[in-house]
């Protein structure tokens, strides 16, 4: 049900007076951004540079798409974890998904980041000093970007290691409540093993009453342990 993390390849060519692109995958169409590119002629008079920069803005942009669809999904993953339903709620699949995300994510997005850096600060033919600083503003996002997907990491892993003492947490509750049943029901597995001798001289073994007083002794015994388990929390 979470988003996944589809990748491609965009290869760009520039030259004095060209720019080709080469697309690896599905992903990355680049038909509506060569419109606007063409809408705007001004833009395009800058050269080539000018295209590397709108491809590079472009793609960038994606990337902040894709960073706050994988944040409504580790905000779907955290509320599940901390909602009244616990561990019933929570889906460690679901988890270990998104950490396959963000990798694959972090795969596409940190490679980027030192051509960008050096078109946006190391001198350069093809590259107007006019360019640059619209190369820099993308080198922020992308660094923002990569920013987001550091901290995405670290809080998953808060939410594994949260789930994962609630499971801890409900596994010992569970272990109470079996010991302390196991408790109770040793009380007339003791009384029945005893009386289920057969020797001539055991307590009360011929009175008249003295079926009824084994069955209080132990109905008394296994309220008086119940109750006090109760007390302490663990049934």
């Amino acid at each position: 049900t979470s988003e996944v993390v589809n990748t491609g390849e965009i290869m760009v060519f520039a030259g004095p007076d060209f720019v080709v692109t080469v697309r690896h995958g599905r992903h990355g169409s680049l038909g509506p951004l060569r419109e606007d590119l063409e809408a705007e002629p001004e833009q395009l008079a800058k050269g080539p540079a000018a295209v590397l920069h709108a491809i590079a803005d472009h793609v960038v942009d994606d990337y902040l798409t894709v960073t706050d669809a994988v944040q409504n999904d580790i905000d779907q993953v955290e509320t599940s974890v901390f909602s009244p339903r616990g561990i019933q709620g929570a889906d460690a699949g679901r988890m270990y998904q998104l950490k396959r995300e963000l990798l694959e994510l972090k795969r596409a997005v940190v490679p980027l980041g030192r051509p960008l850096h050096i078109l946006a600060t190391e001198p350069m033919r093809l590259v107007a000093p006019e360019i640059q600083a619209y190369f820099r503003d993308v080198a922020d996002h992308l660094s923002r970007v990569t920013e987001q997907i550091t901290a995405f990491d670290a809080l998953l892993d808060s939410i594994l290691q949260a789930h994962l003492a609630q499971v801890s947490v409900a596994q010992n509750e569970d272990m109470r409540k079996i010991t302390a049943w196991a408790a109770i029901i040793a009380v007339p597995t003791m009384v029945c093993g005893v009386y289920g001798m057969n020797f001539d001289h055991m307590p009360e073994l011929h009175w008249r009453f003295g079926y009824p007083l084994a069955l209080t002794v132990i109905a008394v015994s296994c309220f008086v342990i119940h109750r006090g388990f109760k007390r302490n929390g663990w049934l």
